[in-house]
């Protein structure tokens, strides 16, 4: 039998607010994580985990080797529904019928750290699994695009140096580009993988060609800044494909003038059909990943109930097998997976053996 003080949440905290519909809410939180703490280990439900397209694979390599170590192991449920919808999902409570860990291709914002909060989902670990690339592909008789940030800026942005975008050919934002249509299929609003593409490539291509949007952040200006600089426009030039990056990988075969967003282990993967376009020069691979010199490079993580730990069979030596796995030599490294560097997987590594909680504070 497992221990119900795994999930037990204070009576103190359960009539701080007034009015019934506040505790009411509350004793289901707690009703629902009693709930999965009354399991025994004949019963208990099987490890979930939800979010990233980009980090499913790895998981589900993980999840593979975790049943294959026998035991009579449950498989774990591994969906892939975006980072943004992964970590709604995770935050919306503690629980039975709440995911354990989230798959993310970025870090958790502070608005969805506050939202776990308020759904008492307590302390949560932070595990950096490895780094990849934003990576932007074209087919193998594609039209052999050289990139730069500012180019993906004046062609995907909604209002790029605060008007509505109006560019139809790469040649309108470039005149060194080609006249074919500006066709990018990449993933939908709840990616991390579209987040970082935003944050990564198109916030820093707005800066440097538009000296209204520095003014906007130096003032902290954070609403104007996003619509200048990283809202994408939504005529037609980005293609929403949805969480399947194989959707898009097929989309160029189609396509071959079209371009594609999403994580460089897709690109790895189809090196036989589609190749990456470089950025600033530097095109997407292990090497320019792992030192950062591709522009695109980002962590990827892992974010977990504390409490869940303690509840839920098997999740800690899930967590204990893919630190064994994330290695450059290891077994995710087969899968795509760019290793951290030393420091940062040791971090990592400590963080899943000690059960470090993320410090709010740490985020940006």
């Amino acid at each position: 039998m497992l221990q119900e003080s795994a999930y037990r949440v204070p009576v103190a905290r359960l009539v701080r607010g007034h009015g019934g519909k506040t505790i009411i809410r509350r004793l289901a939180l707690v009703a629902g994580a009693l709930a999965l703490t009354a399991c025994d280990s004949n019963t208990a439900r099987e490890i979930r985990v939800v979010g990233s397209s980009t980090v499913y694979p790895f998981t589900t390599a993980v999840a593979e080797a975790f049943v294959n170590q026998g035991g009579e192991r449950k498989a774990p449920v591994v969906e892939s529904i975006g980072t943004g919808g992964g970590m709604a999902r995770f935050c919306a409570g503690v629980g039975w019928e709440y995911p354990d860990i989230a798959n993310a291709s970025r870090q958790i914002k502070k608005s969805e750290y506050a939202l776990c909060q308020r759904n008492e989902v307590g302390e949560i670990l932070e595990v950096q699994i490895g780094i990849d690339g934003v990576a932007i592909a074209e087919a193998k008789n594609g039209p052999r695009l050289r990139l730069t940030k500012r180019d993906l800026y004046l062609a995907l942005a909604a209002n790029p140096r605060g008007a509505p975008n109006r560019a139809r050919m790469w040649r309108d934002v470039n005149p060194t580009l080609p006249a074919i249509p500006i066709q990018v299929m990449g993933p939908p609003s709840t990616s991390g993988t579209r987040d970082a593409l935003v944050e990564l490539i198109l916030a820093p291509g707005c800066l440097a060609v538009d000296p209204q949007a520095k003014a906007l952040k130096a003032q902290t200006s954070q609403a104007a800044f996003d619509e200048r600089c990283k809202r994408i426009r939504d005529d037609g030039a980005y293609i929403d494909k949805g969480e399947n990056d194989n959707l898009i990988v097929q989309g160029l075969a189609a396509n071959p003038n079209a371009l594609g967003v999403f994580g460089y282990s897709y690109l790895e993967e189809n090196t036989d059909r589609i190749e990456g376009a470089p950025i600033d020069g530097v095109a997407p691979s292990n090497q320019t990943i792992a030192s950062g010199e591709y522009p695109g490079a980002r962590p990827l993580y892992l974010y977990v109930k504390k409490r869940h730990l303690r509840a839920v069979p098997g999740l800690a030596d899930f967590l204990q097998l893919y630190a064994s796995m994330w290695n450059p030599n290891g077994r995710l490294a087969g899968r795509g997976l760019i290793a951290a560097p030393d420091a940062v997987r040791a971090h990592a590594a400590q963080v899943v053996a000690q059960r470090l909680a993320l410090n709010p504070a740490d985020l940006h």
